[in-house]
């Protein structure tokens, strides 16, 4: 059989594994298992004896590399040395070095989970860009040229902000990798980020709070997530905390929404007090969602709505929306915004916002402020309405 990799994939697995050779007898052939596993393989003699040697998994080199293995393996044979048995050394040898892909793994499970709230945004990045170009290779030889080669490739895509988060991410990892003796060093280090960041100070005019709500249903956003951009607006929360809500979180008798701990950014549970407004979005949210543990589910992915969505859907629909430059958390500066604007106290808007304070006395403050909290978004309610009314 000729062998290409159209010939190769149009191999169909059978009830008993067997093999096909390479037409012109080089021994070079191919085995498939009855689950479709494709290997390929090299007869060949050594001191009269006949040998096979194993070359590669199909799923993880291509017909071109496994040409390139044969004829390395071939030259060896040729100056006296044994390829399989120096293969076998060599196996050995990297069997316990880590695979970036593995590395990956252990990462996202053994810390950023446990122990980060943005894990999810951290899985996707490192999915999206570290998997695709380091998946295959050794942790221990990702170089620093490795990393700024992939900076620049995420820079010519026009992602400079995306660089900085792959950097950081990526910087991460290895240090805690460094943490736990699985590589000597980090290739991140020295790394300066891509490009320069400006910090926002976005906050949308009563006129663009009119286009953003009623342009909002000409999108072609998700209903849902169209109500998530909404409820953060009207409760001035974090992305995270909303997309990670759960339905036993809200009690709607005594109208207030716990965030837990582990899903505030300050790990300390935060009390929101839900006005006519939020109340009005949770009902529409709730003919959607009603069966579901989060408020804010993907019916896709059986998860919450990553984040990166909702940044995505603005962008994609920012002409539709008539709104430039707009991401999610400006619609939570905003909402601070236009709080202190109607005379609320700046303290009550740091509690609403769920701020860490710094002083001294706030370690003795046990208040939780749910009076000035409800009466601040409550006035933050009633001042959308009427902007919306007019």
């Amino acid at each position: 059989m000729k062998f290409t990799d159209k010939s190769l994939k149009a191999l169909k697995p059978k009830t008993e594994r067997y093999e096909v050779w390479e037409d012109g007898k080089t021994g070079f052939g191919i085995r498939i298992t009855p689950r479709g596993v494709k290997t390929f393989i090299w007869m060949y003699r050594y001191e009269g004896k006949a040998k096979r040697l194993t070359l590669g998994n199909y799923s993880t080199i291509n017909l071109h590399e496994a040409n390139k293995l044969l004829a390395v393996s071939k030259e060896k044979l040729y100056y006296g040395s044994d390829p399989g048995n120096q293969m076998v050394q060599e196996r050995k040898a990297h069997r316990n070095a880590m695979l970036v892909s593995t590395l990956v793994d252990e990462y996202l499970e053994r810390y950023a989970k446990p122990n980060k709230r943005s894990a999810y945004e951290d899985e996707r990045i490192l999915k999206k860009d570290i998997l695709p170009a380091w998946g295959g290779i050794k942790a221990k030889s990702v170089t620093k040229n490795d990393v700024l080669e992939l900076l620049d490739t995420i820079l010519e895509r026009g992602a400079p902000v995306t660089a900085n988060r792959t950097l950081a991410c990526v910087r991460k990892m290895f240090n805690w990798a460094h943490s736990r003796d699985l590589l000597d060093q980090n290739p991140c280090f020295g790394v300066k980020a891509p490009s320069r960041e400006n910090h926002r100070d976005r906050v949308l005019t009563k006129e663009e709070i009119i286009k953003l709500w009623k342009n909002l249903p000409k999108t072609k956003m998700t209903k849902i997530v169209r109500l998530a951009i909404q409820f953060q607006l009207v409760t001035a929360q974090r992305k995270f905390e909303i997309l990670h809500a759960r339905q036993d979180e809200f009690d709607l008798n005594n109208k207030i929404w716990t965030i837990p701990a582990e899903n505030s950014k300050n790990k300390l549970a935060h009390r929101v007090p839900l006005s006519p407004l939020a109340l009005n979005l949770l009902e529409q949210i709730q003919t959607i969602q009603d069966d579901s543990v989060y408020l804010f589910f993907s019916s896709r992915t059986s998860r919450p709505i990553q984040g990166s969505a909702i940044d995505h859907a603005l962008r994609k629909n920012r002409e539709i929306l008539e709104l430039t430059d707009i991401t999610p958390h400006d619609l939570r500066r905003t909402a601070a915004s236009h709080m202190a604007s109607i005379g609320i106290n700046r303290l009550v808007i740091s509690k609403v916002l769920n701020h860490v304070e710094q002083s001294v006395t706030s370690i003795y403050d046990r208040y939780s402020y749910d009076k000035e909290k409800r009466e601040a978004l409550e006035l933050w309610s009633n001042f959308l309405e009427e902007t919306l009314t007019e």
